[in-house]
């Protein structure tokens, strides 16, 4: 399976940006989606998750309020609002095992976002 992210880009803090995520292979469809963000100088963490039918999310309590993520089949989607600047990092979206978030399968190719203040 392969992820191809796109979407990031540079933008100023209290802007938007929407990140998108496609799939390579439909029976991505039936595994819970998510993506993660690596800052500069940090540990890769997660950022939102949502499960195979789209009816469940979650999200890091840093992102919680101002992201939204969703999905379309085999498809995700990030909606980032109120951009600050602590959220630059490479985006990285991911498919997981199963349908709902648990452990990642594959892994996509990151999109930077960059945050200005």
């Amino acid at each position: 399976v392969q992820l191809q992210a796109s979407g990031g880009g540079l933008v100023q803090a209290g802007g938007s940006l929407r990140l998108s995520c496609a799939a390579s292979r439909r029976t991505s469809s039936n595994n819970a989606m998510g993506w993660f963000r690596r800052a500069p100088g940090k540990e890769r963490e997660f950022a939102a998750s949502v499960n195979w039918r789209g009816g469940s999310t979650d999200y890091a309590d840093s992102v919680k309020g101002r992201f939204t993520i969703s999905r379309d089949n085999a498809k995700v989607f990030l909606q980032m609002n109120s951009l600050e600047p602590e959220d630059t990092a490479v985006y990285h979206c991911a498919v997981y095992l199963g349908p709902v978030a648990g452990r990642v399968a594959y892994w996509g190719q990151g999109t930077l976002v960059t945050v200005s203040s």
